[in-house]
């Protein structure tokens, strides 16, 4: 419970923003494709999924790999097998279709004329195959046929069905309010329990409800009568209402169906709370899942001094940083994106506590902040200045006897020191390191560096620090 209730309370902006943006874009692929084989897919996989999450869970790695490579698989068999039902979804004409529309697209089919025409074709016993379509592309399971575009009006199917009409044993496809084709061959069921006294026309009319959502009616030729083919059921159709009722359902005309406004509202409400739940599934799996912790140093950055102001005398030059998140963004962690920034706008010179908080920190998305030591740092502001001291050799020791040191020559004569101004102020010479007279002997050169500075004075050369001695011996003149 506390590790739910860390993960909780660690989230971030960014992390709403991220559930939210792709629970719409789930929201959106359910509203586009909710009618078509492509939806049912996408169940399929958002199955396989969950699936592989719970062999991963459960440290079966064969399984999880093979539930990894079908789905990989099964996406592309999307994109290849269900193009064209793609690409009827995504032709729309204009962008609000497909970002946020959620209506259900209109649809234009004469209900009236196919009623009428239907029961015209009753009358006469002329068979008849009428197909409607729904979300579902029917380019690969009808086949043959002519193409029309032509408005549809009860002469004109009657003429179609026409016993002496060549195409009058195919059937009619309406779409978008033309007849799109004449003449088409529809797939026949392969059900074993098929009614015999059925003909053929029901069994083809049968067999394009098992492979689609169309609604397919059939006039009987010996009969006359009307049935309805639809989701692998074949239905009798006693009247003319119950057609109508048929059609505006297959249509998706909410005025014409009591209450399927209601029902797709409580559908669309239920697939996006299902899409943010899901989404939110994944965020947790993927981003909190196996939750880790890590313990990292990362070095102070003092950041926007005032003009000629520096840094001095820091209590700590590095923060202990314990961090947590999932093992796999954890492991994947670069050092450098955690950085520890202390502004200085608002210092004033001198000796300064800064607490180090999570304002202070930047940290990569799907990182927590658990633990800060130390919590607070010391450092000391002040303007750094310039100083010009004379050189001088630090001789010790005794020259040997009858030796006299003549004359000494420093180049430089003189350094530039900068640093602090109350470390800097004390200082009058700076001097090189020791240099040992009991070994010398004659006159000559040498290179020596300058002493170290006192320690903590931060104080540094604006000059080179190399120093040459120039030095002149000579014999001790003998007493009279």
């Amino acid at each position: 419970m506390n590790v739910f209730s860390t993960m909780v309370t660690g989230i971030q902006w960014r992390d709403v923003v991220d559930i939210t943006l792709n629970s719409y874009i789930l929201f959106r692929l359910y509203v586009l494709f909710r009618r078509t084989n492509v939806f049912r897919v996408l169940i399929g996989i958002a199955l396989l999924w969950f699936f592989q999450r719970i062999a991963v869970t459960l440290g079966l790695v064969l399984t999880s790999w093979a539930i990894q490579g079908i789905t990989a698989a099964t996406a592309l068999i999307i994109i290849i097998v269900f193009r064209n039902e793609i690409r009827t979804v995504l032709q729309t004409k204009n962008l609000k279709t497909i970002l946020w529309d959620i209506t259900p697209p209109s649809r234009s089919e004469p209900v009236d004329v196919i009623v009428e025409s239907v029961y015209e074709l009753s009358h006469k016993k002329h068979g008849a195959l009428i197909v409607i379509p729904g979300m579902d592309d029917l380019e690969e399971v009808v086949l043959g046929g002519i193409n029309w575009q032509g408005v549809p009006s009860k002469e004109m199917l009657s003429s179609i069905f026409w016993p002496d009409n060549p195409v009058h044993d195919g059937a009619v496809i309406i779409r978008d309010g033309h007849v799109a084709r004449v003449g088409a061959v529809l797939p026949l069921s392969r059900r074993k329990d098929f009614p015999v006294h059925l003909g053929t026309r029901h069994r083809a009319a049968l067999g394009l409800a098992e492979a689609t959502d169309a609604l397919v009616l059939v006039v009987s030729e010996e009969s006359g009568k009307v049935m309805a083919a639809r989701k692998s059921r074949l239905i009798p159709v006693q009247d003319n209402l119950q057609l109508s009722r048929l059609l505006h359902e297959q249509l998706g005309d909410s005025d014409q169906s009591s209450g399927s406004g209601r029902k797709e509202k409580v559908r669309l409400a239920a697939a996006a709370f299902f899409a943010v739940l899901f989404v939110v599934s994944i965020w947790f799996s993927f981003t909190r899942g196996r939750y880790t912790l890590i313990t990292i140093d990362r070095p102070i950055e003092f950041v926007n001094p005032a003009k000629k102001v520096e840094v001095y005398d820091v209590s700590a030059n590095t923060v202990r940083l314990s961090l947590s998140g999932s093992a796999t963004i954890i492991k994947s962690l670069d050092p450098d994106t955690v950085r520890v920034r202390i502004d200085l706008g608002k210092a004033k010179l001198g000796r300064n506590t800064f607490h180090i908080l999570k304002d202070n920190i930047t940290l990569p998305p799907g990182i927590s902040l658990k633990r800060v030591s130390p919590t607070s740092v010391e450092a000391t502001l002040d303007v750094p200045v310039q100083k010009v001291l004379p050189v001088q050799v630090d001789w010790i020791g005794k020259l040997p006897p009858g030796l006299r040191l003549m004359a000494v020559r420093v180049e430089p004569a003189r350094v530039t020191v900068v640093g602090r101004r109350t470390n800097i102020a004390h200082l009058a010479t700076i001097y090189t390191q020791k240099v040992s007279l009991n070994r010398l002997r004659t006159s000559g050169s040498l290179t020596l560096k300058l002493a170290p500075l006192p320690r903590g004075s931060e104080i540094y050369l604006k000059t080179k620090d190399q120093i040459t001695v120039h030095f002149v011996i000579k014999q001790k003149e003998p007493q009279a």
